[in-house]
């Protein structure tokens, strides 16, 4: 925990960083970032991922946990004029989309991860019995809570909640804890660098016939450089479609109706590629 004078060294490092970084001094931002890490290891201001971006320090495998929770709670009573006003968001409504011209598709258990404040919850609620939310955000949450789009809901990171999951339906003799067969996560990968962990934990949770449905941002193969995933210039992260479709094929999702490039969202009036992905469990 932060001290009040702490928090008030790490804002004033953090504020000079994102100046000196906008004016060009990238070496220079980058030495505050890094002051910014040891005055909080835990980093609420994703200064690390900011290092990544400007390619002055090393990728981390996912975005701190601390960063997104402080990202979303500050965000979340305006999060949805701003992702699908200002940055053009609509991943939740062409998933919808596709789901719902399948005929006669209907699912008994979802799990909409990283469910933010219940834009994928309202959109497919038609094509589920219960539905169970997740998000790091304790103040997205309560946004989604007052949605009632959902049975279940939980503040938790994604990962770490498909553990308990799993482990909770090894020990308790409850169907509280079944398995889910659709699994979305429509804006949980770009906070994601190394996939492995959350497919392992979707794949652990869901049986036969399940359908996992995400999307991911990418880059150019040049931008990418041969790697399965990097960090964006936009502090968010990107991924191959090879590595998404090798993750898919090894955790046993091997049947994908659905693999279309669309624009995930706008940045800086600048559209972001990725990818729409709709795959189907063995």
């Amino acid at each position: 925990m932060l001290s009040g004078a702490d928090f008030d060294r790490l804002s004033e490092a953090y504020n000079q960083a994102l100046e000196l970084e906008k004016s060009g001094e990238s070496e220079r931002a980058a030495e505050l970032y890094r002051a910014c890490l040891e005055i909080d290891p835990e980093d609420r201001c994703g200064a690390s991922v900011r290092l990544a971006s400007m390619g002055l320090g090393d990728e981390p495998q996912k975005a701190p946990d601390a960063y997104v929770a402080t990202l979303f709670d500050q965000h979340a009573e305006v999060f949805d004029d701003i992702l699908t006003g200002d940055l053009g968001y609509a991943v939740p409504m062409q998933l919808a989309g596709i789901l719902s011209a399948e005929p006669g598709l209907h699912f008994s258990r979802m799990l909409d991860l990283g469910c933010g404040t219940g834009l994928s919850g309202m959109m497919l609620a038609e094509l589920c019995d219960h539905a169970t939310g997740v998000d790091i955000s304790e103040k997205m949450v309560d946004m989604a809570d007052e949605r009632a789009c959902y049975d279940a809901l939980f503040v938790n990171e994604a990962v770490h909640f498909l553990d308990e999951w799993q482990k909770a339906r090894q020990t308790e003799e409850s169907d509280d804890y079944a398995p889910f067969d659709l699994v979305v996560a429509t804006d949980v990968l770009p906070y994601v660098g190394a996939l492995e962990p959350l497919f392992e934990g979707v794949a652990a949770n869901t049986g036969p016939g399940a359908c996992f449905a995400f999307s991911s941002e990418t880059m150019t193969d040049e931008e990418l450089a041969g790697k399965s995933w990097r960090v964006t210039p936009n502090q968010r992260f990107a991924h191959s479609a090879l590595y998404l479709k090798e993750l898919l094929a090894r955790h046993g999702f091997n049947r994908i109706t659905t693999f279309e490039p669309i624009t995930v969202r706008m940045e800086q009036g600048q559209p972001i590629p990725g990818w729409l992905v709709v795959a189907w469990k063995d």
